[in-house]
This record gives C-alpha cells, sequence and structure tokens, in this order.
C-alpha cells in the first residue's frame, strides 16, 4: 500500500467507488552529507579544539561520555561548520515555507562517546530546529534513533508482519563523517551504545527565531 494510491482498485468491490491514503503531519529529518575536502578540514579544527578543551581531562573509560560547553559557535574555529549550518537551516525553513527568516544557534557543543556509552532518549525544549554534525564515526558508532513523537500511539501496540514506515515507532538513520543533520526540536532522539572501540565525536546544536529568544525561556539542551 503505497501513500496516495488506491487501496484496492476501483469497481473491485460494489460498496467502494475509490479508496486513497493520506498522509498527514508529517515529521521531517533533512540530512547533507559535506563535500569531502570541505568536511575534512572542518573535522581537523574541531578535533583540534576538543584537543584543547580536553587537554587536562582523563581518558574517558569505557561507557563513559563527555560533552562540551555550549558556546562552541562563537568559536573562530567552528566558523566554517557554523556557516555550512546556517545555509542548512535557511534551506529548512524555506522548504517548510516559514514566513520569519531571522534566526540564530542557541546552543553548539561537542558530544564524545567512549565504547559502551550511550545517549538516552531526549528532546531540546525551547528551540525550533536541532541538528548535529558527524565528526568521527565507526562502524558499530555510526547511527542516531529518532522516536516516534506521537505519545499516543503507545496505548495500543498489537504485533505487525512486517515493520514498515508506516507502523514503527523508532527510525534508525545511518551517518557517516561529514553528515550534517537537522530536525524538530520537538523530535526525540538517541544514540545506542558505541559498539566500536574508537571514540564517537559529534557537534549537536540548537536553532530558534532570533526575535523569539528574547521573549521565550531559555533554551534548554
Amino acid at each position: 500500500m503505497q501513500p496516495g494510491g488506491p487501496v484496492m482498485a476501483r469497481g473491485k468491490d460494489p460498496w467502494m467507488a475509490a479508496s486513497d491514503v493520506i498522509p498527514m503531519f508529517p515529521t521531517l529529518v533533512w540530512k547533507v552529507q559535506l563535500e569531502a575536502q570541505l568536511h575534512e578540514a572542518i573535522d581537523a579544527r574541531i578535533l583540534g579544539v576538543l584537543g584543547e578543551i580536553r587537554r587536562d581531562l582523563p581518558p574517558l573509560a569505557s561507557g563513559e561520555g563527555w560533552q562540551s560547553e555550549q558556546t562552541l559557535h562563537q568559536r573562530e574555529e567552528l566558523s566554517e561548520l557554523v556557516s555550512c549550518i546556517n545555509k542548512a537551516a535557511k534551506s529548512v525553513l524555506q522548504f517548510l515555507r516559514i514566513g520569519y527568516g531571522a534566526f540564530e544557534i542557541t546552543g553548539c557543543w561537542a558530544n564524545v562517546l567512549a565504547k559502551g556509552a550511550v545517549h538516552r532518549a531526549h528532546s531540546h525544549p525551547n528551540n525550533f530546529l536541532s541538528g548535529a554534525y558527524y565528526v568521527r564515526t565507526f562502524p558499530g558508532a555510526d547511527t542516531i534513533n529518532f522516536h516516534d513523537p506521537r505519545s499516543q500511539t503507545g496505548i495500543i501496540r498489537p504485533p505487525v508482519a512486517q515493520l514498515t514506515a508506516e507502523n514503527t515507532d523508532q527510525v534508525v538513520v545511518n551517518v557517516k563523517n561529514g553528515t550534517l543533520l537537522l530536525f524538530p526540536a520537538y523530535l526525540q532522539h538517541s544514540v545506542d551504545a558505541n559498539a566500536s572501540e574508537e571514540e564517537r565525536v559529534s557537534v549537536s546544536f540548537n536553532i530558534m527565531f532570533s526575535g523569539f529568544t528574547e521573549n521565550l525561556s531559555r533554551p534548554l539542551w
């Protein structure tokens, strides 16, 4: 059964003249892969900044994670990444036909997950968009999970004969070095345990309309 297509052929059943499936209220995730030469330069600068920040910190033990402060977007070394984020966000707002164009990054921080570390399901309140940029991924540490935002669908969970986009409550998105994701800030997401031997490194960020940041409660991470 394809969205927007007929459920049954017309005339097969005398009570049905026609039928349709009407998709509505979509939850979208935008995925951009940066050009190799660009993202390799960005990645090197990010790793240099994180090396400086973490210089006096002990190495992460198995199962541990680390987050930086939320002001990385203010650092000159991340200016190219910020430029890419802004271009992508502008494209998303245009896609959504949003009539309010002035926006800003309200927070930007690094996430480092050692072997076995997880990031439990969460969302980012008081923002319009959230996103993640992937600096270092490895087999076993190269996915992000998005969870169905319609909590009421969990009231009845019948068994399904086949898992499809229409009946799943979780979507797994594969990522790699240089992948940039943007998604609604209300959308819960999580990261499974790092199954690789290396540290998984990403940079998360939030975006909000500029005028709203003066009147709404402070963005949350």
